[in-house]
């Protein structure tokens, strides 16, 4: 089950002299990180062994590989979902690639819907922990052993250290962050309002259809995560309103700039 992960590790090590130390994913509309970047080589997700091309809206679907000032980075500039019919290995696959190129810490990004009513679109929450209703987890199936543990602890994926970084980076800036808890379903219907409050009971500040994937194949290889949401429109009920993709996009473009900043300024503090 390891040769399909490396394989696609040893056709990118084919591509770069670059060995990166910190990964990056990022989300619907999110990709502006990428323009800060001094590239070295970017690969098309079609081109790498067992990925897909990206077929959502706002994800380049590019393997993005340089640094950020002097740290040696590697960007996921967009993502597999599980909506899009890839099963749980293939939404993983890349998360892992990056893993096994040697990154150190990655830093996962997202679009998602405002449950906590004191949120409004356009903020930018650090994400705490996360609750996982997308139906499946993960690691589902065989254990590949090269990777990690059969049972790996997810007490600490999201790590207070890197989440106190990320504040202190946006009060640097001046940036009122938010930080909660994320939950995550499968998709790609969005939530019904009674959803929406059923999941503000469980303890969820945001909505996503993302995410967790990553974050789980990251703790089953150790690897520590910081997670940032943008929230770019409020789940549905909050506000008397339908929700359509197009409003992610326009919002993720008016805070295109204040994400980025905030996710070039943790980079160079995480290096």
């Amino acid at each position: 089950m390891i040769q399909p992960i490396n394989d696609a590790v040893a056709y990118v090590r084919s591509k770069t002299k670059t060995a990166p130390h910190i990964g990056v994913v990022l989300g619907s509309g999110l990709g502006s990180v990428v323009d800060s970047v001094k590239t070295e080589t970017v690969i098309p997700y079609g081109e790498i062994p067992g990925a897909k091309a990206a077929t959502v809206i706002g994800h380049s679907g590019q393997m993005v590989i340089g640094t950020i000032g002097n740290v040696p980075i590697v960007i996921l500039s967009g993502r597999m979902h599980f909506y899009e019919g890839y099963e749980m290995t293939e939404v993983m696959l890349l998360s892992r690639v990056i893993g096994r190129l040697g990154i150190k810490k990655l830093v996962v990004t997202n679009a998602a819907g405002g449950i906590n009513t004191s949120y409004k679109p356009g903020d930018l929450m650090i994400i705490s922990d996360h609750i996982n209703m997308m139906g499946a987890n993960p690691l589902r199936g065989p254990n590949i052993d090269d990777l990690g543990l059969r049972f790996p602890d997810m007490t600490e994926a999201y790590p207070e250290d890197l989440r106190k970084i990320a504040r202190e980076v946006g009060k640097k800036l001046g940036l009122k962050l938010q930080e909660g808890v994320y939950l995550a379903l499968s998709g790609p219907t969005y939530e019904t309002p009674a959803e929406i409050r059923a999941f503000r009971t469980l303890g969820a500040d945001a909505v996503g259809m993302s995410t967790v994937p990553e974050v789980v194949a990251m703790a089953h290889m150790n690897i520590p995560v910081l997670g940032i949401s943008c929230i770019t429109n409020m789940a549905a009920g909050v506000l008397k309103q339908k929700l359509h993709h197009q409003e992610v996009m326009d919002t993720t473009q008016r805070v295109a700039k204040d994400f980025t900043a905030l996710v070039v300024g943790i980079l160079e503090r995480l290096a």
